[in-house]
Formats: C-alpha cells, structure tokens, sequence
C-alpha cells in the first residue's frame, strides 16, 4: 500500500486502486492497523495468530483490527492459501494508494478521522527516524538519506511533488516480483514552509 498525503494531479499507475474517501482514511487511523498492513506488505500473507505473535497482541484484537481492514478493502483472503475450516490467511489488497483529499472538501468530522490518521502517520515517521539514526554500520549502503532546503512557488513544490510519484513508479514492483537482493525499504517525503506567514 501506498500512502500520498496530497491529492496530486498524477493519474493512478496502471493496476492501481486509488481510495480518498473518508471512510478509508478513518478505517486506516489506527496505529495497529498501519503496523499489519506494513508487516502484510513486507514479509507476505498471514494469519491473524501469526501475526498476533510478531506484533505481540492477541489473536481476537488482531482478528477486530483485520475485519475492520477487510470492511474498507485493504485486506483481503489469500487465494494461495486454503483454510479448509481453519484459519484465514490474509493479504493487503494489491496495488492499493491512499491519497488524502484536500481539507477543504472534508467535514468537522472527516477532519478528525484524516488528522488521526496524520498522527499515526508521523509516530511511524519518527520511530523511523530513530531506527535511521541508530542503524548498525553495516547498515549505511541501505539508509541513504538527504535533507534541503529549496526556495519554491507553490506551483514548483506541486511539480516536485507529482515527479516524485512518478519516481516511485518508476521503482514500484509488488514484493512477489522482486528479486532475491531486494529488501522492503521505506521512504518518505514532505515539505513544509520554513518561515512564518505571520511574520
């Protein structure tokens, strides 16, 4: 799953499914959930106990939390494996990109839900952070990383924005495609103002 924290003028790569709606975004705003969809997406289907055990929860909150993912499209069964009356195997819908529509067109209340999400959000940026700062050496050639500072137009800082996610494209391939020297890798970006409009 792909997260865009702007609705962006870029049209949706082929195979892709794009969800913007409110009811989406509030399924996502879930610390819990954001972590079984990473660990879905990085290391393949599971099972609600399987995934209890590396996320060390238990089996029923993992299974709310998964129906709740299933009921907003993001999760789905896994037709490779069977249950034959046991459990499910789970998998992240494929090719799924969640774009968080412009503030503007939200409700107070669809306000909340996008805000709970952006919070989520960032406690994972920062726990990556720290994970970034505190990698092993050997880790350097898999943690690159550049910080800048630009002087944009709004209009330049959209460009930048849209040709990022074309770069992304260009290097997107779903964990069953990659070859055996690949490694999930997150990445991230944003831009904010550094000066205050107020001043």
């Amino acid at each position: 799953m792909t997260e865009s924290p702007h609705q962006d003028r870029t049209a949706p790569h082929q195979g892709q499914r794009t969800v913007s709606d409110p009811a989406t975004l509030k399924a996502l705003a879930h610390p819990l959930r954001l972590r079984i969809l990473r660990r879905l997406a990085t290391a393949g289907p599971a099972t609600a106990t399987a995934l209890a055990a590396v996320l060390d929860q238990n089996t029923g909150t993992l299974s709310y939390h998964l129906r709740q993912l299933e009921r907003a499209g993001l999760v789905e069964d896994d037709p490779h494996h069977t249950t034959n009356g046991r459990e499910r195997w789970w998998r992240g819908v494929r090719g799924t990109e969640v774009r968080r529509p412009p503030r503007s067109d939200l409700s107070a209340a669809e306000r909340v839900a996008v805000e709970e999400l952006d919070r989520a959000h960032l406690q994972e940026d920062i726990d990556l952070v720290r994970r970034h700062a505190d990698r092993p050496a050997e880790e350097d050639e898999w943690a690159p990383g550049s910080r800048s500072t630009l002087h944009l137009t709004q209009e330049e800082l959209r460009e930048f924005h849209d040709a990022y996610l074309e770069l992304l494209q260009r290097f997107r391939r779903h964990r069953t495609e990659a070859g055996p020297d690949t490694r999930p890798v997150a990445v991230r970006w944003f831009g904010i103002p550094l000066d205050d409009p107020r001043d």
